[in-house]
């Protein structure tokens, strides 16, 4: 019964804590990962403004991130912020006037472009775009907060 018990605590600690994973986005216009905690470990990547990453660990200064392919770094706590912004993950989105497929279509985004988050509703994210473009994509082809 304790063993039980036992594990359906940390079965539902674990959970938790995925659920409120730590997001944050590139606040500068480059920022570079490394792999691993420190200036002395190589560069695996650089990623520019709103890229968004989840926080995986931390040390010192320092946070081990993830993207939305699974790529791993390390990445000084200076270059982010708690600014939500998501990432296409499917080969392109559409960005239409309002949620909802029967709304005009203003445009699409292709993978890997990033966007500003205004706002979430029902399946729906209210997007900006670098470009000024502001619309709502289907939350399904969206990583990041």
């Amino acid at each position: 019964m304790i063993r039980r018990l036992c594990f359906g605590i940390v079965f539902l600690l674990f959970f938790t804590s995925m659920a409120h994973a730590e997001m944050v986005s590139i606040s500068t216009a480059k920022a570079r990962i490394r792999s691993g905690p420190g200036v002395n470990h190589p560069i695996k990547f650089e990623l520019g403004t709103g890229y968004p990453l989840k926080v995986v660990d931390r040390k010192g200064t320092w946070l081990k991130v993830t993207d939305y392919e699974s790529d791993t770094g390390w990445i000084k706590k200076t270059l982010v912020a708690k600014t939500p912004h998501l990432i296409v993950k499917t080969e392109k989105t559409v960005i239409r006037t309002a949620p909802g497929t029967h709304q005009r279509v203003l445009g699409n985004a292709k993978r890997g472009v990033v966007l500003r988050t205004l706002k979430h509703q029902k399946g729906w994210v209210q997007i900006k775009h670098e470009s000024g473009l502001i619309g709502w994509v289907q939350r399904e082809t969206l990583w990041g907060w």
